[in-house]
């Protein structure tokens, strides 16, 4: 028999389901995999053979996201999903909580990890239009949707919800204004809906990661290496210098907060946007 995590065993049974977590070096795989070392049921939702074949949105095919879970299922001896969805369809996303309403009673935990970036960085006034509309589509209102959708399974025996922002949401960058203005917006959408959840006893709680080892962080880096005539190990390098603790972080790290925000542990913590950045934001 697996051991569950000790410090969640209130996870055990429980059934979490996360958002893009379709790829293996992503901070949505990583949170599933902690819940199911926890003892939680989990479901992996992501979006299938995108056609953003150059962009970090895409995962692997049907037959790799069902081995994916498979091999969570008999490593931790939980029951695991997964579900393909399109977090920018509400047709895409009812179908998904159908699939899950059908094999699980309830949900009991929420991670909105689902994101992307995409077109060129370009400043405001130079950003394409059709870019930017999907991208705030995606991180935005894909969280709306879902969040919208889930909830109801939820109301009866309450729940947590944690949605995946960013550092960005907080510190202006440079040429990523889209990304930055949804990641905002989760941010207060966290804190709205943890008001507005909190007397069905659901709590809201927002994690913002800072430079992250994923794929993501990885396909940025190379980017900023073409666009600034750089290379990947210097863009990384410099970034390296603005983080007090002197590194990037990994995906296990923004887990472990996730999982300890969807557990007991945290149960008197919600409408908050929690950074986990090595230093590199730091709040009064």
């Amino acid at each position: 028999m697996v051991e569950v995590i000790q410090m969640y065993q209130d996870l055990k049974g429980k059934t979490a389901l996360v958002t893009g977590a379709g790829k293996k070096k992503g901070i949505g795989y990583a949170t599933a995999r902690k819940m199911a070392a926890s003892g939680a049921n989990v479901v992996i939702a992501d979006l299938v053979n995108s056609k953003n074949g150059d962009n970090p949105l895409t995962t692997g095919r049907w037959d790799e996201m069902q081995n994916l879970v498979e091999a969570l299922a008999a490593e931790f001896e939980i029951q695991a999903l997964f579900v393909d969805v399109d977090v920018t369809s509400s047709t895409s996303v009812s179908q998904m909580v159908d699939v899950v309403s059908s094999k699980f009673e309830h949900i009991h935990i929420l991670c909105n990890n689902a994101g992307t970036v995409l077109g060129v960085p370009n400043a405001v006034h130079t950003y394409e239009e059709d870019a930017w509309v999907k991208t705030v589509d995606v991180n935005l209102h894909g969280v709306f949707r879902v969040s919208k959708a889930v909830v109801p399974l939820m109301t009866d025996t309450g729940g947590t919800i944690i949605n995946i922002a960013s550092r960005a949401a907080k510190v202006p960058p440079l040429f990523n204004g889209a990304y930055a203005v949804a990641k905002a917006g989760v941010v207060m959408l966290t804190k709205v809906m943890a008001r507005e959840l909190a007397g069905s006893g659901i709590r809201v709680n927002a994690v913002c990661p800072g430079v992250i080892t994923t794929d993501f962080t990885q396909w940025r880096f190379e980017l900023e290496a073409q666009i600034l005539d750089s290379t990947v190990a210097d863009r990384q390098a410099e970034m390296i210098q603005t983080i007090p603790l002197g590194r990037l972080g990994s995906a296990e790290e923004v887990a472990n907060l996730v999982v300890f925000l969807a557990s007991g542990q945290s149960s008197y913590l919600t409408g908050q946007a929690i950074n986990v950045t090595g230093g590199q934001l730091m709040e009064l």
